[in-house]
């Protein structure tokens, strides 16, 4: 018996009520990379530390009384001036004596200067050079390690030879010949950063070449004719993000620390300009005498780096997350 199709049998897609279940549907690879990182808390905490400290640093030295050079001083009734030399921390009302009706919340150096203000202007220092980090890590890291990685042969092998040239010299004598030609300062730091912090990352992106240049869709770009360029840059780049973004959190306490050693033993920033480093390199000076002088830029520091590490351990987990966490 023939059956004949009646006009009930069928109906549109459009026309049904259909419930999609949400922990189903489908989703952005980085809007997923986004829910497993606010998901992990203590990535979150991270977050609102560096952010918190970000606002600071902004904000701080701008509203703050004094500039972060300005040496304050008063002066007596016969005229005489007095310098606000290593003030504890007070509040505007305490017994100081010229001072009861100035506010220092982290007191003042030897010289006279609010550790408030130039707290909050090394720790820009810091960002700054955290910033420059991303750039050189961003830029020549993957750059030289994704070219190194996809020509391979002979040009892999030069790249490569001179990376081991540049590694095997040891920080600290590059930065004494750099010091020799160049003055005390933040370029001082950041061409140091220049030759060496981009290395790390390059090996990270020539790994993730070599494991993506021999994949169909790269073949297939290929065949049809596209230059090696724009492979590069529009096909294997783009794949390789999430270990590039979680190398550069991590490069970053690096970097920062790297600021601060070099401002310690009195290479990095010099008078009046402050960084963290050389706040905590004036507070070590005086630790026996003056402890609290030391706690408020070391305080920063070690919250700034645990911040970005914390950041750092958010990403890799939310960029490659466990099959238990899907």
């Amino acid at each position: 018996m023939n059956y004949v199709p009646r006009k009930d049998d069928f109906e549109f897609v459009a026309n049904r009520n259909l419930e999609i279940d949400l922990n189903f549907a489908s989703q952005g690879y980085w809007k997923g990379v986004a829910i497993h990182f606010f998901k992990n808390r203590i990535a979150v905490a991270g977050s609102i530390i560096v952010s918190l400290i970000i606002l600071f640093a902004i904000f701080a030295p701008i509203l703050s009384s004094y500039d972060y050079h300005e040496i304050i001083s008063v002066n007596d009734s016969t005229g005489k001036e007095i310098i606000a030399r290593s003030l504890e921390p007070q509040i505007a009302g305490d017994s100081t004596d010229f001072f009861a009706d100035k506010t220092f919340l982290f007191g003042t150096d030897d010289m006279g200067r609010d550790l408030w203000t130039r707290t909050w202007q090394g720790a820009r220092v810091s960002l700054i050079i955290a910033f420059v980090a991303i750039l050189i890590d961003m830029i020549i890291g993957t750059s030289y390690g994704l070219i190194s990685g996809f020509f391979g042969g002979t040009v892999d092998n030069i790249l490569q030879r001179f990376i081991e040239i540049i590694g095997s010299i040891p920080t600290l004598v590059i930065i004494s010949i750099l010091a020799i030609f160049m003055d005390k300062g933040i370029g001082l730091v950041i061409a140091s950063l220049l030759i060496t912090e981009w290395i790390g990352m390059s090996k990270i992106a020539r790994a993730e070449c070599l494991k993506i240049k021999e994949r169909e869709y790269v073949l297939a770009s290929r065949t049809l004719g596209a230059g090696s360029f724009h492979i590069i840059f529009k096909q294997i780049l783009p794949n390789t993000i999430g270990p590039i973004i979680t190398q550069v959190m991590f490069s970053i306490p690096v970097a920062i620390f790297t600021e601060a050693f070099l401002s310690f033993v009195g290479v990095g920033i010099v008078l009046p300009q402050c960084s963290l480093g050389s706040l905590i390199e004036a507070g070590f000076n005086n630790i026996t005498v003056l402890p609290y002088q030391i706690l408020p830029p070391i305080s920063v520091l070690a919250l700034l780096m645990l911040g970005f590490n914390l950041i750092g351990d958010g990403f890799r987990e939310a960029l490659a997350p466990k099959l238990e966490d899907m």
